[in-house]
């Protein structure tokens, strides 16, 4: 993992074989930046969904993609699973283009709609744990927090190359008022804290975690992480799920949902309850518009 207070220069990295990568990637990434930040946002997303669309089919993980689409959706037309995976990245296209000008994006609120009010009301005061996943345009779900009138906090996976990590989260922390923390067993205490206190922390949770528990999801056995659940339940605070959609027009609608945590007194059903809701949800939200999910992820057993 790295620290929140990764190297913001080159010349921080020792030269090595592994240092001159890392500057290399940076300065492709940094480039790559400030040519989309010559187009206007819409454009700049557009154009790379349409690149990625066109070349994404060559690398592995487009056939991991439609081996996870057939397991998931086995009556699906093998010409339908094809254009449904081509439709897939030109979302995630889209998503790594909008990255690179979310500030600009979320300076418009008319790109945004919400239906977080219900739970804004049942949370009160008070803190709570949001999981979301990698749909629409995930980036943008900590608007939905913002538009209830929270102080997000959010979690996020670092990325190895240390400079590339900085960048990429400078984009991000400006939705992140309450603070944007790598996953890490520190983490995890001071978000334990955090909600304990009234904060309000959001965590994606559908990737595979074999650390984690076992559970349906499409009908097949899948990885689901407990950690989110985990930390509602000792801090005593609600567990929510949102998701964002992406609508026609580079807009987008943020939604939340609040997830039921049992009291059974069976201590490991009801650690398994949340995370089998909130996938369920999951798999709902996904069925619903199935191209905006990232397929790619290694997610069953």
């Amino acid at each position: 993992m790295m620290e929140t207070d990764s190297p913001g220069e080159t010349g921080t990295l020792p030269a090595t074989r592994r240092g001159w990568r890392y500057r290399l990637e940076w300065r492709l990434l940094s480039f790559a930046l400030w040519l989309l930040r010559l187009l206007p946002p819409d454009a700049a997303s557009a154009a790379m969904g349409k690149g990625w669309r066109l070349f994404a089919r060559f690398n592995s993980r487009h056939r991991r993609a439609l081996g996870n689409l057939e397991k998931a959706m086995p009556d699906l037309a093998p010409a339908a699973r094809r254009r449904l995976v081509l439709d897939m990245w030109e979302n995630l296209g889209r998503i790594a283009a909008e990255t690179l000008q979310l500030d600009r994006i979320v300076a418009q609120p008319d790109r945004f709609e919400y239906d977080v009010e219900d739970v804004r009301k049942a949370v009160g005061d008070g803190g709570a744990v949001v999981v979301s996943l990698h749909t629409g345009n995930w980036e943008m779900t900590a608007m939905g927090g913002l538009a209830a009138g929270w102080q997000p906090a959010g979690v996020y996976q670092s990325i190895k190359n240390p400079l590339v990590d900085r960048l990429v989260y400078d984009l991000r922390a400006r939705i992140y008022p309450g603070g944007l923390y790598p996953k890490s067993h520190e983490t995890a205490r001071r978000l334990l804290t955090l909600a304990r206190s009234g904060g309000r922390t959001a965590m994606l949770a559908d990737l595979r975690d074999p650390r984690g528990a076992v559970i349906p999801f499409f009908g097949r056995d899948a990885w689901a992480t407990v950690y989110p659940a985990s930390i509602a339940r000792a801090a005593g605070v609600p567990l929510v799920a949102s998701r964002t959609v992406r609508l026609p027009g580079n807009r987008f609608r943020i939604e939340a949902r609040i997830v039921e945590m049992p009291q059974s007194g069976d201590r490991k059903a009801d650690a398994l309850a949340p995370p089998r809701r909130y996938h369920a949800l999951f798999e709902q939200w996904i069925r619903e518009y199935p191209a905006q999910w990232m397929w790619i992820i290694r997610k069953w057993l």
